[in-house]
């Protein structure tokens, strides 16, 4: 049986297509994602859908959808978002489709009368392949634009935060990620030649900027717009990085951006891991599995600065796979709900 589990977030909608053997173990996963900017684009989704889909297509059986694009500025409301989101999702598949919400999965008719619960409800899906790695632990997802801090136990997720909002409060959710994060609001001030220099509050770079200087990603990795408009090359993402201090590359060298940028991901790290002690503390709970893009540059990270042993969920799929593990652990959440239904 395949099943098609879609992760439709504000920027980018990952794909993950598994191909399941009568018992529910996984045979074969294949992945996609496609830049999808839904504050501006959200009409596109239909298309992005199928374009994903290609020629697996006719092959799919079911479809599972979680997602997060609700919060976008092109919805007045995350309940708006919600439904407007499932809308097109329905009048786009003609197959059974189930939809994340934060006690599992629910049919579109759940949906329509209760829309938050499904909101922002992706780390529930992720969750559950988390778990078949350590039943009690805390997942850190880093993904593009945010990053997901949830305590298990006996392999159940045990969140107190069940919104964004609440997560934000319990240190469950940090709204950092590897690539869409503006770098004014990771640092202040940034090194600059044994002092320092206070940033300027612009969009002038962002997160994965830094990260491509290290080679903490590559510049396929980098799947989000620029924020200037030009290319992902080593040189301007040097020149926005020099921009965040009101300067360019004429009067900055190579050694100084690249302290810079250490600098930034080094904050950043500690932005996640001050949440991970929060929630690592309040849970009893010192194990940690990372997954998401960043998931060795950004949760391995800042496991270690709160010195709490981790391992990565690339040891039950692979890299390729964590990158888009909520649309992995979507579609297994739709194949459970429908084996349990025969």
């Amino acid at each position: 049986m395949k099943i098609a589990g879609f992760d439709i977030g504000g920027a980018n909608t990952d794909l993950a297509v598994v191909d399941f053997d009568e018992n529910g173990y996984i045979i074969d996963i294949k992945t996609g994602f496609e830049y999808l900017p839904m504050w501006k684009d959200k009409e596109e989704l239909s298309q992005v859908l199928i374009n994903l889909l290609g020629s697996e297509m006719s092959d799919i059986q079911a479809v599972g959808v979680c997602m997060t694009a609700e919060l976008v500025d092109a919805y007045q409301t995350k309940s708006e978002g919600v439904l407007d989101i499932a809308d097109k999702v329905m009048d786009t598949l003609n197959l059974p489709i189930g939809f994340v919400g934060l006690k599992g999965l629910i049919d579109y008719n759940q949906l329509t009368m209760n829309p938050s619960q499904v909101a922002a409800a992706n780390w529930i899906a992720t969750s559950r392949l988390v778990a078949k790695i350590n039943p009690n632990c805390i997942m850190i997802d880093t993904g593009s634009t945010t990053t997901d801090i949830i305590p298990l136990r006996n392999g159940l997720e045990c969140a107190r935060g069940r919104s964004d909002l609440q997560r934000l409060q319990t240190g469950e959710l940090a709204y950092t990620g590897t690539l869409r994060t503006n770098v004014a609001t990771i640092v202040n001030k940034v090194p600059l030649t044994n002092g320092w220099v206070r940033v300027a509050s612009e969009l002038f770079a962002i997160s994965a900027d830094a990260h491509l200087l290290l080679g903490n990603i590559t510049k396929n990795d980098y799947n989000c717009e620029t924020p200037d408009g030009a290319s992902k090359s080593r040189n301007d993402c040097m020149r926005r990085i020099s921009r965040v201090i009101c300067s360019d590359l004429d009067n900055l060298s190579t050694k100084d951006i690249m302290d810079i940028s250490e600098f930034i991901i080094e904050k950043q790290v500690e932005q996640v891991s001050e949440a991970l002690e929060e929630v690592s503390m309040m849970n009893e709970i010192f194990n940690v599995v990372t997954t998401g893009l960043g998931m060795n540059v950004i949760g391995a990270a800042a496991s270690e600065l709160a010195d709490i042993p981790w391992i990565s969920m690339d040891k039950l799929i692979s890299k390729e796979e964590c990158v888009v593990a909520p649309a992995v652990g979507t579609a297994v959440l739709m194949e459970e709900c429908l084996r349990s239904l025969n």
